[in-house]
């Protein structure tokens, strides 16, 4: 057992059409009814992030907007009150974009990092631990998904000081503020080291990263990465370091 997830990915295992009916989840436990919210806004951010500059911007603009929108107004309530068939609603709504998400784009390195967690951590809290980090690295890459996710996450509360005029690496500071205040609402860790994640850990995410097996992963990011050229020490693992103590200043810049 190497505590390593891998990559299954092929067009012949995608149905043909779903159907979900998302009163089934009202029975749900909560803890795997919160990953599932968490994973959704994963999906939705990660291929949105990825998305600047592809022709399908606009397309993954509206969809991860809806996304994320549906998700972050259901999970607290959700939390508070496990069956609020509206919020539920909302979770199965945005879940499921978050799903079509990955049918558009791929998801990058929050994903990535998930697959070496799989010991410590569930897959949508694995995720949700990392993308705050990931946002900041890529933040001039990625203005008009910060100023849209800003806005959502102002809207919950989760975000109260003023995001007017607010751009750059400041603007990815507020967001991945947002998204650790969600996640602590939730009572999900906001660091690697609260969630129990060892510096082994840390360099097996490392290690994985440069699997020739995982490259999608690297090349779906806003900037892609390129292992051969040495991004994976320069770029990751500091961002990774900074996940570990929470230290968002710690992350360097892509530019």
């Amino acid at each position: 057992v190497t505590g390593q997830k891998k990559l299954i990915v092929d067009e012949a295992i995608v149905p043909q059409a779903a159907v979900f009916d998302y009163k089934v989840t009202l029975g749900a436990p909560m803890d795997l009814t919160l990953d599932g919210g968490l994973d959704g806004i994963a999906h939705a951010w990660e291929v949105f992030m990825g998305a600047t500059g592809q022709a399908y911007y606009e397309k993954m603009k509206e969809v991860a907007e809806t996304c994320l929108a549906l998700v972050v107004y259901g999970l607290p309530r959700v939390k508070a009150n496990p069956g609020d068939r509206d919020a539920r609603h909302s979770l199965g709504l945005g879940t499921d974009l978050g799903g079509y998400s990955i049918m558009i784009g791929g998801t990058s390195g929050p994903h990535l990092g998930s697959f070496s967690l799989i010991d410590v951590l569930t897959h949508g809290r694995a995720c949700a631990v990392l993308n705050p980090y990931y946002t900041v690295l890529f933040a001039s890459k990625i203005q008009d998904q910060l100023g849209i996710f800003a806005e959502i996450l102002k809207e919950a509360g989760f975000i109260k000081a003023k995001i007017e005029g607010k751009k750059g690496r400041a603007l990815a500071m507020m967001v991945a503020r947002g998204m650790i205040q969600l996640s602590k609402a939730l009572g999900f860790p906001a660091t690697l080291a609260d969630a129990g994640v060892s510096k082994a850990h840390i360099k097996r995410m490392i290690t994985a990263a440069k699997d020739p097996q995982l490259k999608m992963k690297l090349q779906n990011m806003p900037t892609p990465m390129e292992a051969e050229r040495g991004d994976v020490d320069k770029l990751m693992k500091p961002t990774l370091d900074a996940a570990f103590t929470g230290d968002l200043d710690k992350i360097p810049a892509v530019t």
